[in-house]
């Protein structure tokens, strides 16, 4: 890449998977956290992310929904640096590409091969400010370094670490299988100097005897020289925010009082919005399949997308259509957030080709308005209160590019800010909104689940449940990793309080 050397005394270490899922975000959350109870400054720092779950910072920009899970973990706001370059598909071979929590254009695949030079530039502006500005970055890579297509020009894992001197720890997945294969793989297909920037294996999601395990551990440090720094348990149930990847297991309920459904379309975006609703114990919700027949329910809700014609076309292929008309005529209740909210109008226009070909196409027409997408990307973190009993308050933020206009708006959903915002349907059947996290707030979440039909017996604050289990995973690593050898590289003050005195100030 010819691309003059970074170096920067500020204690950091690199993440890299051996396949995409591997585990590298949780565990980079898992070390934030770690570091963070210890009273170390720390930040998270992704080069570059692919992913359409996305969140807005502090400073007004876009950065992939799992650093601002890590930015949590830290215990610091999330700000754009900590993912410097977002990639967010909206076709096969197109992505619209996100600089500095900008929007920059959409490029196809080879002319973002060709940019990435520049992206580099912009990866490492971020590092230094990161380097400058904090104790210690813990810095995730992206999908595997093996990837010999891509392995020119990279900056997303060995391109960037060795340009900065980042060590790296190489983390697999035991429940896929194959996991030696893929440790030792990925090894062997990484230049020599890469292979000395691994200082060592993690391998996660183990679930067994792990003393069956150990013949296998030691073959590994004897085949590659590299020590295997821990092996993770497999953690269920956890509550964090996913990078893109839909949930690999419905949550186990008992005693559930409300069945909430969601299509799962193709270029699905911000599905994290309906995680307070799948982690919530008298919910029972499932994400419906494609070819899956939507099951009676009391609410469907239509989450976000980034190709909302496509989805919407996905939509009426899977029979959905109908499957809501059935639904609103029995009684049932229908949420359209973002991406959902465009598909509920009379039209869609995409005059620009923003999200596909150029071109208009017929919405569900339950309600009376039109949306059309313009270059201008809305960001903002928002807050104000819902427009059902008790005006319960909402927080959350608005990242679209559509701009809706029609007789429908008269009749909001809530108040953000002080200015009417999304949609009620006159017999209060259907609400839309652009406000992603329209579930996060516990005041919010209440009044929406007795709105679709239950009451909740229970409370449940999805923010402290989510902050919680940071804590769990942090307890989970920090008691299975080689903390000794991982000091080599950070602050880890192994001589200070434990993982388990989680009496900590949240910021």
């Amino acid at each position: 890449m010819n691309t003059p050397q970074y170096h920067c005394a500020t204690p950091s270490l690199m993440i890299q998977g051996c396949t995409s899922d591997a585990g590298k975000t949780t565990l980079v959350a898992a070390l934030c956290r770690m570091l963070y109870r210890r009273g170390v400054r720390v930040a998270p720092f992704k080069p570059q992310n692919m992913a359409l779950n996305s969140a807005v910072t502090v400073d007004g920009g876009e950065i992939g929904r799992a650093q601002a899970l890590q930015a949590l973990a830290a215990g610091v706001p999330a700000q754009t640096d900590f993912n410097p370059v977002l990639l967010k598909p909206a076709t096969d071979t197109r992505a619209q590409v996100i600089i500095h929590g900008q929007a920059l254009s959409d490029l196809d695949a080879r002319a973002y091969h060709e940019y990435k030079p520049r992206a580099m530039k912009a990866v490492l502006e971020s590092w230094s400010r990161l380097c400058a500005g904090f104790e210690c970055v813990i810095v995730e890579g992206a999908g595997s370094p093996a990837e010999i297509n891509l392995r020119d020009r990279d900056i997303a894992n060995m391109g960037f670490a060795e340009v900065v001197d980042c060590p790296v720890i190489l983390i697999a997945d035991i429940d896929r299988g194959g996991v030696f294969a893929h440790l030792c793989g990925t090894l062997d297909l990484l230049s020599v100097s890469e292979q000395a920037r691994v200082k060592g294996f993690v391998i996660n999601r183990f679930r067994g005897d792990i003393s069956l395990l150990e013949p296998g551990l030691r073959w590994l440090e004897a085949r590659t020289g590299k020590p295997v720094l821990g092996v993770l348990p497999y953690l269920h149930g956890l509550y964090l925010d996913a990078e893109d990847a839909l949930p690999r297991e419905k949550e186990a309920k008992t005693g559930t009082r409300l069945k909430v459904i969601s299509p799962a379309y193709p270029r699905i975006a911000n599905h994290n919005d309906l995680d307070p609703l799948r982690f919530h114990p008298e919910v029972d919700f499932t994400f419906v399949a494609p070819h899956d027949v939507p099951p009676p329910c009391d609410l469907i809700v239509l989450p976000g997308s980034k190709a909302v014609q496509a989805d919407l076309a996905w939509l009426r292929e899977m029979g959905w259509e109908a499957a809501i008309c059935r639904h609103l005529r029995y009684g049932g209740k229908l949420i359209g957030i973002c991406g959902g909210l465009q598909m509920l109008g009379r039209q869609l226009h995409d005059p620009l080709g923003l999200e596909g070909t150029p071109g208009s196409a017929p919405g569900l027409g339950l309600f009376d308005y039109e949306t059309t997408l313009d270059t201008e990307k809305t960001l903002e973190n928002v807050s104000g209160s819902l427009l059902l009993p008790g005006a319960p308050s909402v927080t959350g933020y608005r990242i679209h590019m559509g701009v809706t206009c029609g007789a429908a708006l008269q009749r909001p959903a809530m108040y953000l800010g002080g200015v009417a915002e999304g949609a009620l349907s006159e017999d209060g059947q259907i609400m839309v909104s652009y406000c992603h996290g329209l579930f996060d707030s516990p005041p919010a979440l209440s009044a929406l689940l007795e709105w679709a039909g239950q009451r909740p017996n229970v409370d449940f604050d999805p923010n402290e449940r989510r902050q919680r289990d940071l804590d769990r995973l942090a307890d989970a690593v920090e008691g299975n990793l080689d903390l000794e050898r991982l000091a080599q590289w950070l602050p880890l003050e192994l001589n200070l309080r434990s993982s388990t005195n989680n009496e900590t100030t949240r910021t």
